[in-house]
Parts: structure tokens; sequence; C-alpha cells
């Protein structure tokens, strides 16, 4: 059996595997604020370029890995199964954690000695309106398939508004949506 077999390819070769985790390596570095804020570029990638997945199947992904518990990067993962089972996931897991983890470690070591440096603190406040632009083009992307609905826009900014305005928890927001989605598709 060649390593092909065993590791579920789907069919890509290994020049696609390679660029697979290379793309995802790069995307690493992009992450602030956690990987899901590079699902749009991810989203462009797969969809877009590569045409490995449609939208409906990299939002399903994207939804059915954020409801699983456990960390939140796994629909890295469950991208990654779907473009090349095992192999996919092996590229895309290696790709998304390996460059950022190497890179906060060297960071966390240099922060660590030089906390009170005004560059340092700078570049941490800085990262703040990167993350949430990050997050937004996120949220954009995510909800592509039912932007057309006009509930569903109102959902999204009526959550933004709630999250901006208020303390209320993430979780109860959510959870409203999960009922009005629900409601919605009887």
């Amino acid at each position: 059996m060649s390593i092909a077999a065993l590791l579920g390819t789907h069919g890509l070769g290994w020049d696609d595997l390679l660029a697979l985790w290379l793309h995802f390596s790069v995307l690493s570095l992009l992450a602030v604020g956690g990987a899901i804020t590079t699902a749009p570029d991810m989203q462009r990638y797969l969809v877009g370029e590569q045409g490995w997945m449609d939208d409906a199947q990299f939002t399903a992904g994207v939804a059915i890995a954020q409801a699983a518990p456990g960390p939140n990067i796994l629909f890295v993962a469950v991208m990654g199964w779907h473009v090349a089972g095992v192999a996919g996931v092996l590229a895309t897991m290696l790709g998304i954690m390996g460059p950022s983890s190497l890179l906060a470690f060297a960071v966390g070591r240099y922060g660590r000695r030089r906390a009170d440096s005004i560059g340092l603190r700078a570049f941490t406040a800085g990262l703040t309106p990167l993350t949430l632009g990050l997050l937004l083009s996120t949220g954009w992307v995510l909800t592509a398939p039912t932007r057309h609905q006009p509930m569903a826009v109102a959902l999204v900014l009526g959550t933004v508004a709630l999250s901006v305005a208020s303390r209320i928890s993430p979780m109860w927001l959510i959870a409203a949506g999960a009922v009005v989605g629900a409601l919605a598709l009887r």
C-alpha cells in the first residue's frame, strides 16, 4: 500500500499538499486573534482559487467545528479533512500551528525581558484593531449564504450592537442566534 493511499489524499498530489501546507503556514503568521480570523483567506484559497470546496461546504465545516466541544482551531482540521483526508489534516494543522507556535515562543521570551518597552506596548495595542478587522471579515465570509435574508442581516447587526453596547455574555447571543435559526428552519 502506498503512503498516499494510507493517508487518503483524495487524489491530491504531493505538490498540492505542499502548497496547502505552505498556504496555511503563511496564514499561521497572520492569525492575530486566532485561526478563525484567517477564515476569509482560507475560503478564498480553498473555494475560490483551488475549487476544493464550495461556499456551503466551507461554511458548514466552520459551523460544525465551532459547535463541537474542544479548541476553536478544529475547523482547520475539518477543512484539511474535506480537501485531502488525513494528509490534508496533517498539512493544514501543521501549517496553521507550527510557525505561529515557534514565533510565539520566541516573542514570549523577548517580551518577558522587555515588558516595559514602549515599542512593545504600542505593538500590542495595535493588534486590537487588526484583530477586530479580521473578525469582521470572517463574519462577512461566513454570512455569505444568508446575506440575502433580511432577518439574518438584522440578527447579525443586532448581535454586533449588543456586543458593543453591553456586557452580555457572547454565549447568550450565540444561544439566541441558534434559537432564531432553528425557528427559521421550520
